[in-house]
């Protein structure tokens, strides 16, 4: 690998941003394909199906055969309300992949008991939430049901770009939830990102139940193209 591509690899892992090292397998030549630049890239099907798999693999193309090396960010799952629902969320979250975090103020339920194997931060959003680095890679769930907790902590992961974004409650409850988040300022592009009522149709009722909803929800959205995963 050329110096100045490394360079660039390395910038881009650091940041925290897709980064795609395409290889000619007959004359060796690499190229670097940031995720900026993927629009407008000649192998922008093959490379953005390789980003949603998360994988690296040969591919046949028009330019000839090429090898995709992927680097895409560990993703996250951050979750406000260490409730019932979490402590199946979290774990699933965890066996797939994701560097869990839950915030919680409520110190009574914020307990390392109830989540003995996550990381739990007992502050509020405001507090918890700009050291952690929310971004695109970032899957953002609400579920206190406490308009202190859950408001700014939404604010924030809208203004952060996260490619998913959930909050408990029912039709009615989400419905005062946007006129909240209006009289605040935010636009309804911006509220229509917000999954809500939450998670997969699958007619959940247990809250374990209801946490496989949320991650099946999470999971179509990681990977799929983004219109099909609205038209699902």
């Amino acid at each position: 690998m050329k110096l100045d591509i490394l360079h660039a690899l390395n910038a881009e892992r650091a940041a925290r941003r897709a980064v795609v090292i395409v290889t000619d397998v007959a004359s060796g030549e690499q190229r670097l394909v940031k995720a900026a630049d993927m629009a407008r890239d000649p192998l922008k099907e093959t490379v953005e199906k390789r980003l949603r798999m998360a994988k690296s693999g040969m591919e046949e193309t028009a330019q000839g055969r090429v090898f995709l090396t992927v680097h895409v960010p560990s993703p996250q799952l951050v979750i406000t309300g260490a409730v019932h629902i979490s402590q199946t969320l979290a774990p699933v979250g965890q066996l797939l992949g994701y560097d869990v975090t839950i915030v919680d103020p409520r110190t009574a339920f914020a307990s390392i008991e109830r989540f003995p194997d996550v990381k739990v931060i007992a502050e509020w959003p405001d507090v918890a939430l700009p050291p952690l680095n929310v971004d695109h890679y970032t899957a953002f769930v609400a579920l206190t049901h406490d308009p202190k907790i859950d408001d700014p902590a939404l604010k924030h992961a809208l203004a952060r770009d996260c490619f998913y974004i959930g909050a408990l409650g029912s039709k009615k409850t989400h419905a005062k939830r946007v006129a909240r988040l209006k009289e605040a300022g935010l636009s309804d592009a911006d509220i229509a990102r917000i999954h809500a009522p939450i998670g997969l149709p699958i007619g959940a009722v247990s809250p374990a139940e209801i946490a496989v909803a949320i991650m099946g929800e999470i999971t179509q959205r990681l990977r799929m193209k983004s219109e099909k995963a609205e038209a699902a």
